[in-house]
C-alpha cells in the first residue's frame, strides 16, 4: 500500500489484499493518531476482506471520529460492497464512487 499525503488535511492509502493490508491499515491508524487527517480508502485492489479487515477499519473510523476526521472508501469492488450489504456496514462506513469523488467530497465537507 502506499499511503499518500493527498493534502494538508487529508491521506490516500491504496490498499491491497492480505497480507498487506493488515499491516497497511495497522500503519495507517498510527499515522493517523500522530498526525490527525481525513483518509480516503481506495479498495480497488482489494480482493476479499474477513473478519479481522473488517475489525480494524472500524478501529481505524473510531479513531478518527474522535480526533473528528471522516474517512471515505472508495472503489469498492462488487465482492466487498457484498459483505458491506450483508453485514450492514454500508450504513456505517461512506462511501464515493472513485478517488476524485471521495477527495473532493471531504474537501467540500471541510
Amino acid at each position: 500500500m502506499s499511503i499518500e499525503t493527498w493534502s494538508e488535511e487529508i491521506y490516500l492509502a491504496n490498499l491491497e489484499t492480505e497480507p498487506s493490508f493488515s499491516e497497511d491499515l495497522i500503519a495507517l491508524y498510527e499515522r493517523v493518531s500522530d498526525r490527525p487527517h481525513h483518509v480516503v480508502l481506495n479498495c480497488a485492489r482489494i480482493g476479499r476482506v474477513n473478519s479481522s479487515n473488517i475489525a480494524q477499519l472500524l478501529r481505524l473510523r473510531k479513531k478518527l471520529l474522535e480526533i473528528r476526521r471522516k474517512l471515505r472508501l472508495c472503489c469498492v469492488p462488487d465482492a466487498i460492497w457484498s459483505v458491506m450489504l450483508v453485514t450492514g456496514l454500508d450504513q456505517v462506513f461512506e462511501f464515493a464512487e472513485d478517488v476524485p469523488t471521495a477527495l473532493a467530497g471531504l474537501q467540500m465537507d471541510a
